[in-house]
């Protein structure tokens, strides 16, 4: 794409303000993946719409947002399973072709059957580039095999499997990787140790949160109580033989009565 990108600028008209949007529209839509769904619009709304729609294998959907009133869709079941049971979903920007008209969009709520767990109705929200989110974007923990501490029998303890960020609709992390190299026994990581991306910010006001920890396995931590009861102990004993060793003999001490 890159290649293709200079090429086509540096040919007559390339430089022209509708080339280069086009170029940074592309260039959009291949950094935030773009996904396309195709749906219809539903004429009719409520419970027994809804009903019918999930009988005819489509899920009822709904696109607010922006400026525009709320428009009722119906999606094919099929199609839609394909992502919604992807943790990518909810970071996902959709163009969904309603009649060959597209809607850019990110899910924002999926409710599902409390027996059979199949998607009931799902909620899109409007996004363009103005569009600021808040979403949460799942922690990915790497290089594992290069810590310390997990080499000395260590454990990861995970306190956050994901964070809530604000940032551009169009520019939403799919994940965020933490590296654990050099992470010892004991240490932590914190909310300020992830790499956000330029523009996005976490939602959180103290970013010396703890997400994940090297935690210390029992084992070493009883040697390492053992080893200082131990040397307590020792500490101990060398007092009470001074203590024995300054007290005079039981004969000496009559003597002394005696003077």
């Amino acid at each position: 794409f890159l290649v293709y990108a200079f090429h086509a600028i540096g040919t007559p008209g390339g430089q022209s303000p509708a080339a280069i949007w086009w170029l940074i529209t592309i260039w959009r839509k291949i950094m935030t993946q773009v996904l396309e769904l195709v749906a219809t619009t539903r004429e009719n709304v409520g419970k027994g719409s809804a009903r019918a729609e999930r009988r005819n294998e489509n899920i009822p959907a709904v696109i607010y947002g922006g400026k525009a009133a709320p428009l009722p869709i119906s999606i094919s079941y099929k199609e839609l399973i394909q992502y919604s049971e992807k943790k990518s979903f909810y970071t996902s920007i959709f163009d969904i072709k309603i009649d060959g008209k597209s809607n850019t969009v990110l899910p924002r709520d999926v409710q599902y059957h409390p027996v059979t767990d199949r998607p009931l109705h799902v909620d899109f929200l409007r996004v363009s580039k103005d569009t600021n989110v808040k979403v949460n974007i799942p922690l990915k923990y790497t290089n594992l095999e290069k810590s310390p501490g997990l080499k000395r029998g260590g454990t990861l303890n995970v306190v956050l499997q994901s964070v809530e960020i604000m940032c551009s609709a169009m520019a939403i992390p799919s994940e965020f990787e933490i590296s654990l190299d050099g992470y010892v026994l004991g240490q932590t990581v914190h909310l300020s140790d992830i790499a956000l991306p330029e523009g996005a910010k976490l939602t959180a006001k103290d970013n010396t949160m703890t997400i994940a920890s090297i935690a210390v396995p029992s084992a070493l931590r009883s040697k390492a109580r053992d080893e200082a009861k131990a040397a307590e102990g020792g500490e101990g004993e060398g007092e009470e033989a001074k203590a024995e060793g300054d007290k005079p003999a039981e004969g000496d001490a009559k003597k002394e009565e005696k003077k």
